[in-house]
């Protein structure tokens, strides 16, 4: 029996309903199938830059920071012979035949994307092991082919590894992962929010309701690690994401089909407004001698819900007039202000995502200017404290950008597009979870 009576229609990008009458626990990361293997795979999957090693090597430039090591430079064909390296790679890394394992050789030898076998993964407790696999996998395939000799050996593991163990993180390694290193992490829960904006973009190819689904995923498999979504509020995490990320009974697709030509923040949010009175989430609680009416609601987690999907919604439709990202933190900010002088009642993430809109435009491009939207994740310092909803509308954001960002998603993530280019589940979540939903619900 479902935990929960909440039941949900689920539609595409394209307002396509694709599953009917799904029980909300259909769609938790604890039972999803789909949502299981895009995080396995988000983990498991690294790109070995041979291009990169090569140069290194070639020139003794290598680990970052204008490091230069003269006399032990080594000229080898890395790229020429990629498909001999990756087969090797393949070997070290595979646990047995069929586990899993991927070598895949990309852009004519310059990088060979690898995914790490499941096996390997749970011989250790970090996701690290992805990472740390495939280095020591590359470094090795490259002395073995090469017969690099003892004495020039620590050049290869440089020039593939980076600066480590000198440095906490990876520095100038020519083995990339989407994720960052743990040390990077703000504390616990935060490793699948800490990728970027940008990134997600690019996986998506800058669709942004598909876009919105991914790194709702990412946001509240965080939620579920951090303990966020135990007990009583798991069902507040399992609506927002139904919502905001799946588009949950077609909210999101009306909300800006409807705002999107000639609408404003302003008319969103009466959208919203209208769609919430009717569905009998809020109600008049009292009305003032002025006449401005304070609403309830006898479901705050609902509520929460549907003013995190009228978020993304009025992003989409503000900044896609624009095209221009900028306005996402403003959006934000003055969304969710509008919304609670409008309703009487907490926006998005109960306040949380309004106070990030603040400090998100000053540290974009405001007076700081430190670097665009698609730059921020939610391991960011500015917006790490609005968990599950916020990040989302950020990447809808950035997928509808023009092109006016210093640090585009083709800039900061096309190696990302390329490793995570032929996994459909990374291009389709919508469907991927959907069609896993279905199979959940015969189950519950």
């Amino acid at each position: 029996m479902p935990k929960y009576e909440d039941v949900i229609d689920l539609y595409d990008d394209n307002g396509k309903r694709i599953a009917k009458d799904i029980p909300l626990e259909a769609i938790s990361p604890l039972r999803n199938n789909a949502i299981k293997k895009i995080v396995s795979l988000t983990k498991r999957t690294c790109a070995i830059n041979l291009a990169g090693i090569e140069k290194a090597l070639k020139s003794g430039s290598m680990t970052g920071g204008g490091v230069i090591i003269k006399g032990k430079e080594i000229d080898i064909p890395l790229v020429k012979n990629a498909d001999k390296i990756a087969e090797l790679v393949k070997e070290k890394v595979q646990v047995y035949d069929g586990d899993g394992t991927i070598s895949q050789v990309k852009s004519d030898g310059k990088n060979v994307v690898v995914v790490v076998p499941e096996e390997r993964m749970n011989a250790g407790i970090e996701y690290t092991t992805g990472f740390t696999s495939v280095a020591a996998a590359a470094t090795e395939a490259i002395i073995d082919t090469f017969d690099i000799p003892m004495y020039k050996a620590n050049m290869v593991k440089a020039a593939v590894w980076g600066r480590y163990p000198q440095t906490v993180t990876f520095q100038g390694a020519n083995v990339k992962s989407i994720l960052e290193v743990p040390q990077n992490n703000e504390g616990a829960g935060f490793a699948l929010r800490n990728i970027m904006a940008n990134h997600v973009v690019a996986l998506v190819n800058r669709n942004a309701m598909q876009g919105v689904a991914l790194s709702s995923i990412f946001e509240q498999c965080g939620s579920y690690e951090m303990g966020d979504a135990i007990g009583n509020f798991e069902r507040g995490s399992l609506l927002s994401f139904a919502y905001e990320g799946l588009n949950a009974n077609n909210m999101l697709y009306t909300l800006v089909k409807k705002n999107g030509k000639t609408g404003t923040v302003g008319t969103v949010i009466a959208s919203l407004m209208e769609r919430a009175i009717d569905d009998g989430v809020i109600r008049v609680k009292e009305t003032l001698p002025s006449g401005y009416k304070v609403y309830t609601t006898d479901d705050l987690p609902k509520w929460n819900a549907y003013a995190a999907t009228g978020m993304v919604a009025a992003v989409m439709v503000n900044v896609g007039a624009a095209r221009a990202a900028q306005g996402i933190p403003g959006t934000v900010l003055y969304y969710n202000d509008l919304l609670e002088h409008e309703s009487g009642l907490p926006g998005a993430d109960y306040g949380r995502s309004e106070g990030v809109g603040v400090g998100m435009s000053f540290f974009s491009h405001s007076i700081y200017g430190g670097g665009g939207p698609g730059l921020f994740h939610g391991n960011h310092v500015v917006t790490r404290h609005a968990k599950g909803v916020l990040i989302p509308a950020v990447t809808a954001g950035n997928c509808l950008d023009g092109g006016t960002q210093t640090f585009s998603a083709e800039a900061t993530s096309g190696l990302f597009r390329e490793v995570f280019g032929d996994m459909e589940e990374f291009q389709k979540p919508m469907q991927y979870v959907a069609a896993e939903a279905k199979k959940v619900k015969k189950k519950l």
